[in-house]
């Protein structure tokens, strides 16, 4: 008689996992530990034992700030370690997936590619999960076929982000406020660019940055560190040694404010403005993460919804981040409004950052800040998958291992004038890139 344990039936482990997820048990600590493979991979764990499954993670600094001459080359590369591998075909490592229950995806950004595997710990589904994964990564095939179903794909995207003015927007942004840096690149291409790429590209894309001292791995699940170890070097096995990636060039801020307007048949125009703004690990990162709350990220607490939406009704939503990046990412603050209103509106959301950078917040908006950010910390890792995207981040920018330990005594240990004085040595309203996508006139 055939055991409930040996079930081997397609989909099975599928709806086991999916059962698994729905528990979103958080992990026992988030204490992170850390080593280095044998062939130079950074490893990052917290084992956590409530449930038999494990969440990895595999990160390259492989985004589309390493295109070079051909925009679009990470992510087409990025696609296709799925679409072939080893002996294996689209559909066959879909289906070996399928068969123990695991989840494979990929992704690619600015600074990074990323592989995504969540499967159980049971040991006959985890070895085919993982002998997936290292297949994937270490022998994809990126075939012509592949190469040419897949730019179909996103040319056709590419035809789609013309026809959103949100998405214009962004694109022309990036474009303007990085022009001559990798990060002006669009993680999807350009249609030139992906005209011009071949599997010879693709391979060598593959062969210099998927290699393990290029990489993090991530582990977030039921494994203990032994156990840890060896699927960390079973992972690492698959890849060569290889080169860390060249640091990217600096970002400098505009020399002048620039507002470029981009006709679009819409009744509403989106509306982007900010300049670059602080790498990840920045020594001011957490007053102008605390600062920058009060100002545009904190929903109807902040000052530009208060301004924008409250008192004169412009937009229904306004906001602002910084986005931290290995060369400086943005500080952008946006919103929609009826083509009417959008002078209105650009002037509305100058004039409340011009008030910020210039008089700052005091103690009673400080204390406010802090309690929200505080108070929604835990939510960000109360689950094996918050976790684990908190340590790969951690891993790939190199931050300390006691980060999630600190994050919220480094908030709490702010004081308006670090924050105010922060917020006026990084942010310079006179260098503002401000994009208006909308209208016909």
């Amino acid at each position: 008689m055939t055991t409930f344990s040996s079930l081997p039936r397609p989909g099975w482990g599928l709806c086991l996992l999916a059962l698994l997820v729905t528990l979103t048990t958080p992990a026992a600590a988030t204490t992170v530990q850390h080593w280095e493979t044998d062939n130079g991979l950074q490893v990052y764990f917290v084992p956590s034992p409530a449930l038999p499954m494990v969440d990895i993670r595999l990160v390259f600094n492989a985004g589309s700030a390493r295109d070079g001459d051909h925009p679009g080359l990470a992510r087409l590369t990025n696609t296709l370690l799925r679409d072939g591998a080893g002996d294996w075909d689209a559909d066959t490592i879909a289906q070996r997936l399928e068969e123990v229950g695991a989840q494979l995806s990929t992704s690619s950004e600015r600074d990074m590619a990323i592989l995504n595997l969540r499967t159980l710990t049971e040991p006959d589904w985890l070895e085919t999960a993982v002998e997936t994964l290292v297949t994937v990564v270490g022998q994809p095939t990126l075939t012509q076929r592949g190469l040419d179903r897949t730019r179909r794909q996103a040319l056709v995207a590419l035809q789609a982000q013309q026809q959103n003015p949100g998405a214009i927007a962004r694109r022309t942004f990036f474009e303007t406020v990085y022009a001559g840096h990798p990060y002006a690149h669009p993680p999807l291409g350009t249609e030139a660019g992906l005209a011009g790429i071949t599997p010879a590209h693709l391979s060598t894309f593959h062969q210099t940055y998927y290699v393990a001292r290029n990489g993090i791995l991530a582990l977030v699940g039921g494994l203990d560190r032994d156990q840890a170890e060896a699927l960390a070097e079973r992972i690492a096995a698959a890849l060569p040694e290889g080169e860390p990636a060249p640091a990217l060039p600096q970002v400098a801020l505009p020399e002048a404010e620039q507002t470029i307007r981009v006709h679009f048949p819409s009744e509403q125009v989106h509306i982007f403005m900010g300049h670059p703004g602080m790498i990840r690990g920045d020594e001011d990162y957490f007053p102008l993460y605390v600062g920058n709350h009060r100002l545009g990220g904190g929903g109807f607490t902040s000052r530009l919804m208060d301004e924008v939406r409250t008192q004169r009704g412009l937009a229904y939503s306004v906001y602002s981040h910084f986005s931290p990046m290995a060369a400086a990412g943005p500080f952008l603050m946006g919103m929609q409004t009826q083509v009417t209103q959008a002078d209105e509106a650009v002037a509305v959301m100058r004039q409340t950052l011009e008030t910020f950078v210039a008089s700052g917040l005091d103690e009673d908006e400080l204390k406010a800040a802090q309690a929200n950010i505080v108070g929604g910390f835990p939510l960000r890792t109360a689950s094996n998958s918050g976790i684990l995207d908190h340590v790969a981040m951690m891993g790939f920018y190199r931050l300390p291992l006691d980060y999630l330990d600190t994050f919220t005594d480094q908030v709490e240990a702010l004081d308006p004038v670090t924050v105010n004085e922060a917020f006026a040595r990084r942010v310079d309203p006179t260098r503002l890139v401000t994009v208006i996508v909308g209208g016909t006139d």
